[in-house]
């Protein structure tokens, strides 16, 4: 230094980093210690905090591990929400979340009241224990708690129970017995009673002798002599658990039907009835099966799967947990994302589900999952197996109209400006809206097409108060919407040879087929257009081959095809059809061809034909019945087979419409043609 100049001071040491990692390894082995991890989380966090202490801070596989932990610790591994089973309350928040839906309500009532009958029984324990005071004063203890109690002196008086009918949830067991010991009964009661939860009790066993009781199933290890204190709090624990899982063990719903019916807001309502958080979890186009499963650590940006990270998101093991669009997952070279959903949805695994990041078990059961579907039929087999279907079906014209008038219209009122006290909506002014701008099951373009309408309204407010309508009816609704989109085009159409009506059930509800024929010279071809499916096709040749087989009796000439091609076309050639419930529909049409006789216009007909004309049973025959109305049908031919499904249909379902049953193609044909 210079001469003269003053002497700089020693700068203070810098915190080394392998200090300050060394703080945050050691904070997180607290945080692992204060979690209370399962034992199986627990070693692999330890295994973890001991490989990151001898890694260098700098390498990428040190944060690597850091996020694995932290990830680890968030999830929920015993935080559970206790249920709310208040039928009464349940019943509430479904009736005040949606109006109609009986049939879907009452399955769910269904549900949560086997859900609360499991909570309110009384638990059913077994001790088994060679020492008779031991074994009195377990029995004591536990029958205090409100607990069934039954015991046994050995593993083979304990089998002779459970033998009798005795269904215990939980079994209290010494290990060292005379004539059966624990291990010996815990090995055979995955067999005799495989969902009873055994706390295994004893004070001659080893750790190594613990640990084997535990891998072989037991649900916990307690020694002796037993701290009832102890015992009483072990059992309350299992029983807990067991309630927490027992919804996973029923059936795994699913909520088909097309959009806009309310599947997704009836899983939030049982959610909200059930007390439990609710993650809805859309997997339409999801084709890797690593955004269920998690990638593995060993590659770069590595992460777990969506199901694991929305547990992580909500905090607790048991949440109504829904699998939105499950029709709509696809599969390609990354793997078959709806094989993925058997392990997390099948009862039987996914108390062990393995995750690909976390590489540990996590227990799954605990959730009640509920899946949403627009068609099932694009499920895989092994997938619909695992699934309980229960159908939504379409709203009906009085349902649309209460619910546009109690709920849509104030909201839409509300968020354009205007006061649902100041402006109304009559009856007919909804009725309309309804039948001429909107054609669906559901209720989302409807709530579009009323909102649309007061955001008209709004301007004309704005623009001059005064004349703007306060009471909206009918003949205002073109000056508010404009030119009415839909037609009523059955009953428009007119009678007509040739062309019969028909009803199907598509992605988006009931719906109107029209078939129409012709026939041109030619050398005896069937032709068929229309995008149709092989069902369809095979319809077609089964009424054609009918026709033929009693041209006499039908007064055809029995000659009619030798010289003769016949065209069957369905109409919206661009989208694509098929089902069983057309072949009525397409004899009619054939046969009304050839005999040059017209088709009422007016009825519309569903059902499947045989070769010797009967009629068999067709699916959807409330939508099918909405979607006439909706064209102005009166009259619906079904299968008489559909008798029963006719008269559960609810009264303004039916209103308006002749709902006739035939079990015959004949009968059926004097109905349609004139």
């Amino acid at each position: 230094m210079f001469f003269g100049s003053k002497p700089r001071p020693a700068a203070p040491p810098a915190p080394s980093a392998p200090t300050s990692e060394a703080g945050v390894l050691e904070m997180l082995r607290r945080a692992v210690t204060a979690a209370k991890l399962p034992p199986q989380a627990a070693e692999a966090a330890g295994r973890e905090l001991d490989k990151l202490e001898t890694t260098d801070p700098a390498v990428a596989e040190y944060a690597v591990g850091i996020n694995y932990l932290e990830f680890l610790l968030k999830l929920p591994w015993n935080n559970c929400t206790r249920d709310t089973l208040d039928l009464a309350r349940a019943r509430e928040v479904l009736d005040a979340r949606h109006r109609g839906l009986a049939i879907v309500k009452e399955r769910i009532l269904e549900f949560l009241a086997a859900r609360a009958l499991r909570g309110a029984a009384k638990p059913q324990v077994l001790v088994v224990d060679d020492e008779e005071i031991a074994r009195a004063n377990m029995a004591h203890v536990l029958g205090k708690e409100g607990y069934v109690v039954r015991s046994a002196a050995d593993g083979l008086e304990a089998l002779d129970i459970l033998a009798s009918g005795f269904a215990a949830d939980v079994v209290v067991t010494d290990l060292k017995m005379e004539r059966l010991d624990g291990m010996e009964l815990l090995r055979r009661l995955r067999r005799v009673a495989p969902d009873a939860a055994v706390v295994m009790v004893t004070g001659f066993a080893t750790v190594g002798t613990a640990v084997e009781a535990l891998r072989a199933g037991a649900a916990h290890y307690l020694g002796k002599p037993v701290n009832l204190v102890e015992l009483k709090k072990t059992v309350a624990e299992v029983l807990e658990a067991r309630l927490a899982a027992s919804p996973g063990r029923g059936p795994v719903l699913c909520f088909s039907g097309p959009p806009g019916v309310g599947k997704t807001s009836v899983g939030q309502a049982v959610a909200e009835a059930l007390g439990r958080e609710f993650v809805r979890l859309s997997v339409a186009g999801l084709r890797d099966e690593a955004e269920l499963r998690g990638h593995r650590r060993t590659y770069v940006g590595a992460m777990p799967g969506r199901i694991l990270k929305e547990l992580s998101r909500v905090g607790v093991a048991n949440p109504v947990f829904m699998l939105d669009e499950i029709d709509k997952i696809g599969a390609d070279f990354r793997g078959d994302a709806a094989s993925a959903l058997l392990e997390v949805l099948d009862p039987e695994q996914n108390a062990r589900f393995s995750d690909n990041y976390l590489e540990i078990p996590f227990d799954l059961s605990r959730i009640m999952f509920i899946a949403t579907a627009n068609d099932i039929s694009r499920l895989p087999g092994p997938l619909l197996d695992r699934l309980e279907i229960l159908e939504f079906p379409g709203y009906t014209d009085r349902e649309k109209r209460e619910i546009a008038r109690d709920f849509l219209l104030p909201k839409h009122l509300r968020e354009n400006g205007l006061s649902p006290e100041a402006v109304s909506f009559t009856d007919a002014a909804l009725s309309r809206i309804i039948d001429d701008y909107t054609r669906e099951s559901g209720l989302r373009n409807l709530s579009r097409t009323v909102g649309a309408a007061c955001r008209r309204l709004a301007r004309l407010t704005f623009d001059d108060a005064q004349k703007a309508p306060a009471n909206v009816d009918a003949p205002d609704i073109p000056n508010l919407l404009g030119p009415r989109r839909f037609t009523r085009e059955a009953a428009e159409a007119g009678d007509r040879v040739g062309v019969v009506t028909g009803l199907v059930v598509g992605l988006h509800g009931g719906e109107i087929l029209f078939v129409e024929t012709a026939r041109m010279p030619g050398s005896g071809q069937l032709l068929l257009t229309g995008s149709l499916g092989d069902i369809l096709r095979e319809s077609a040749q089964a009424a054609l081959s009918l026709i033929r087989s009693r041209a006499g009796a039908l007064g055809v000439d029995p000659g009619f095809f030798e010289k003769t091609d016949i065209h069957v076309h369905f109409p919206s050639a661009a989208v694509t059809k098929d089902g069983p419930s057309a072949g009525v529909t397409i004899f009619c049409a054939l046969l009304s061809l050839l005999t040059d006789r017209p088709a009422r216009c007016d009825t519309a007909a569903t059902g499947e034909i045989t070769l010797s004309g009967r009629l068999l049973p067709v699916a959807g025959i409330r939508e099918k019945c909405l979607a006439a109305k909706r064209a102005g049908i009166t009259t619906v031919i079904v299968p008489k087979a559909n008798g029963d499904v006719v008269a559960a249909l609810p009264a303004d379902v039916t209103e308006g419409l002749r709902v006739v049953m035939v079990g015959d193609v004949m009968e059926a044909v004097e109905l349609v043609l004139r």
